[in-house]
């Protein structure tokens, strides 16, 4: 993705370890590549205020975080400064550059100079934190989590700082003009509806309603790992189908939710705006389009806000998510819910830092999660929505406020398909030939079984 909000939604994650089979593999995260060019809206800090209890021994003592999220760099480095005037504690935050995260993490452990923290995909920490990680199991934060944590073999080695939903954006201003009524998302419950209700924009006047990004990301992840993740909506569901295929034990041609994104994609396809030419769609422009009311939908997640306000949408507008509709069953739970799912955690370095390193970051992390100035930093500096309970503050933008509002209401399911960093650039590809007409069902059916038996 070109820019990418960091906002993120408080919501649930449970992680068992990967299977053994997949333990020496690097494992990609379904999130999007970083722009560290990206420009955030900070808000003002009330810094009046400051009950949280600091170490006076911790004085003095210089730390370092390895910063894999780029656009958060400087909101870091500010939060760092103003832990530092509180507690005396330096904190080098460290950008990760050219290199994946997991690749420069395990650089950094080879060369004997290991960050004291590292902000990871919550893969990596998986492949990692039995060897590297220190137990974070009884850390206070973790009861503000509860059921928000990623475990390793029952502990937690990691702090969640940012999950991410993704879903059908809509802009209901638009839709509400074009048709010249008042529009109830909820009103759409089925893939049957949404298509009749794409069919009423089109004959409004809207030639196409729905935007298509064609990047491999977005096809290889945010859609085709749906058939994992809606297996039964949970993370051990999606692990469990990916066992089942790898394994030769379900038959993808056979598994319904197989044919059912794929039925859902086709409604997409249809009404896509670039349909005549899918591979040469820009990615801003979608933005524009959405904004301006050229569309009405965009697949798409949460860190698209940035586009759209550069594309001229404010906080004040009503954008929101659809579920990603399979079927024509109301009950189903995909066809009432948006998918989300944590994107970052810290992980402390427990093989080399030392005892007084690992205090003041423990401290850090605390700070971050309990004091009334971390708890600030991170919504309104870094424009975080951290997966807390004691944390007040809430998004700003309206495609956060709707992922937020919709986890409190039980409107969002938190799986998340743990797959191969190749993931999204081989199935990808797969993806765009479909996506442009070039390949059908049934090959691409045979792409996706081929990869999964080559990881055997």
């Amino acid at each position: 993705m070109k820019r990418k909000t960091v906002s993120c939604i408080f919501l649930g994650l449970s992680l068992a370890l990967m299977s053994a089979g997949l333990a020496g593999c690097r494992f990609g995260f379904a999130s999007d590549p970083d722009d560290p060019n990206e420009q955030v809206v900070e808000e003002p800090i009330d810094t009046s205020v400051d009950t949280f209890q600091y170490d006076p021994s911790l004085k003095g003592t210089k730390i370092t975080l390895l910063n894999s999220k780029a656009e958060i760099q400087v909101a870091l480095e500010k939060m760092g400064a103003e832990y530092e005037k509180k507690s005396g504690v330096h904190i080098d935050v460290m950008p990760v550059t050219d290199d994946s995260p997991y690749t420069r993490i395990v650089s950094l452990y080879n060369s004997g100079n290991p960050p004291t923290m590292s902000i990871l995909d919550t893969t990596d920490v998986i492949a990692l934190a039995e060897e590297k990680g220190a137990d974070l199991s009884q850390e206070p934060w973790t009861a503000e989590a509860g059921g928000y944590l990623t475990e390793v073999n029952g502990k937690v080695y990691s702090l969640p700082l940012c999950i991410e939903g993704r879903g059908i954006i809509y802009n209901k201003a638009v839709i509400e003009e074009t048709l010249g009524e008042p529009f109830d998302p909820q009103s759409i419950t089925t893939l049957g509806e949404f298509h009749a209700f794409l069919d009423r924009l089109v004959g409004a006047g809207m030639e196409r309603p729905l935007s298509l990004a064609k990047e491999d990301w977005s096809l290889g992840a945010h859609h085709l790992q749906y058939i994992y993740e809606t297996y039964d909506g949970t993370s051990q569901g999606a692990r469990e189908v990916i066992d089942q295929i790898k394994a030769g034990t379900l038959d993808m041609a056979s598994y319904n939710r197989v044919s059912e994104f794929l039925d859902a994609f086709d409604v997409l396809k249809q009404y896509n705006v670039s349909r005549k030419d899918p591979l040469g769609a820009d990615y801003d422009e979608m933005a524009i389009d959405l904004a301006d009311g050229k569309t009405a939908f965009w697949f798409n997640g949460n860190w698209a806000w940035p586009n759209l306000a550069e594309a001229g949408a404010k906080n004040e507008d009503e954008y929101g998510f659809l579920p990603y509709f399979l079927n024509n069953d109301p009950e189903d739970f995909v066809n009432r819910q948006i998918q989300g799912s944590p994107s970052k955690q810290v992980m402390l370095d427990g093989q080399m830092a030392s005892d007084k390193e690992q205090a003041a970051a423990r401290e850090f992390l605390n700070w971050m999660v309990y004091s009334e100035i971390g708890q600030q930093m991170l919504v309104k500096t870094c424009n975080l929505i951290p997966p807390f309970q004691n944390n007040p503050y809430e998004p700003a933008d309206p495609l956060s406020r709707d992922i937020y509002e919709k986890v409190h209401e039980g409107m969002a399911f938190n799986a998340s398909a743990i797959v191969p960093n190749d993931h999204w650039s081989v199935l990808g590809a797969a993806m765009q030939k479909y996506l442009a007409g070039r390949s059908d069902r049934q090959e691409l059916i045979d792409s996706i079984q081929k990869y999964w038996d080559d990881q055997k």
